[in-house]
């Protein structure tokens, strides 16, 4: 397996996309695509890490509240963007202090709407991906990734679901054959363990109908199914076809990413 975890002082879930080999015989160049979880809170070995790593830009794709609630750390010429890839609060997804308290509920509308939490996160992941105004900040993700010269961090808050995402359209344009894109986003539930484990945990202590705990401990899994890679080769072709027709990314876009961040053997 080709994923690179990044071994920092509250950061579980980062990784380097670099390494991942590509269909055509190239390999990702390392210290240049950064996906993570939230910087919230980091102690300074761990923003020297990342300064001394190469990141110069931080991409956060949470909504509003979380970014609120669970500042980023940054450090002094890192350029920072904020691009909330969803709209509103999400079961499931966001993980701002309100919806913990609501999961219950909430638990209860995905039973009766949905049938199962799969059914509820496999219909948000389409959401994502099909409805306009997350296809308009894929985009500009998209243009940050084409045109940055640096060293490129994305972050959500758990580095699950919408890093997750931008990592498969990456991965996807680059080249990066589907089962390798699937072990990077299940790759989640290892670097996270411990963190799924005492959720687990918590779940068993609080007063949950057995069925609706069932739910909320499912919403907590990286399946590959959540990911719509087969909808989108049934209507475009391929992953790269969709970033081309819905978010106006072009050969030439995708030729500048290859000369960037793909290396070749001589």
């Amino acid at each position: 397996m080709h994923i690179r975890r990044l071994n920092l002082k509250g950061l579980a879930n980062t990784r380097d996309l670099g390494g991942m080999p590509t269909a055509d015989g190239g390999t990702i160049v390392k210290n240049k695509l950064i996906r993570s979880g939230k910087l919230y809170k980091l102690s300074e070995e761990t923003l020297n890490a990342l300064r001394d790593y190469g990141v110069t830009t931080v991409v956060d794709l949470r909504i509003y509240t979380e970014c609120d609630e669970t500042p980023d750390t940054l450090w002094e010429g890192a350029e920072y963007y904020h691009l909330p890839v969803l709209c509103t609060a999400t079961p499931g997804i966001t993980r701002e202090k309100s919806m913990r308290k609501t999961m219950v509920i909430e638990s209860k509308r995905i039973k009766s709407e949905f049938g199962n939490a799969d059914n509820y996160m496999i219909e948000m992941y389409r959401s994502i991906f099909f409805s306009e105004e997350p296809k308009r900040q894929l985009t500009e993700m998209l243009r940050l990734i084409v045109e940055n010269e640096g060293c490129i961090l994305w972050h959500c808050s758990a580095g699950k679901d919408r890093a997750g995402v931008v990592a498969m359209l990456i991965e996807s344009l680059l080249g990066v054959d589907e089962k390798t894109i699937i072990q990077d986003y299940v790759a989640t539930k290892q670097f996270l363990r411990g963190k799924f484990f005492w959720n687990k945990v918590a779940l068993t202590v609080v007063p949950v109908p057995r069925r609706f705990r069932k739910i909320l401990m499912a919403m907590m899994e990286a399946k590959p199914e959540y990911l719509p890679i087969r909808e989108i080769d049934e209507k475009y072709g391929s992953v790269t076809e969709y970033c081309k027709k819905e978010l106006g990314i072009t050969d030439r876009d995708i030729d500048i990413m290859k000369k960037k961040y793909v290396k070749y053997p001589n």
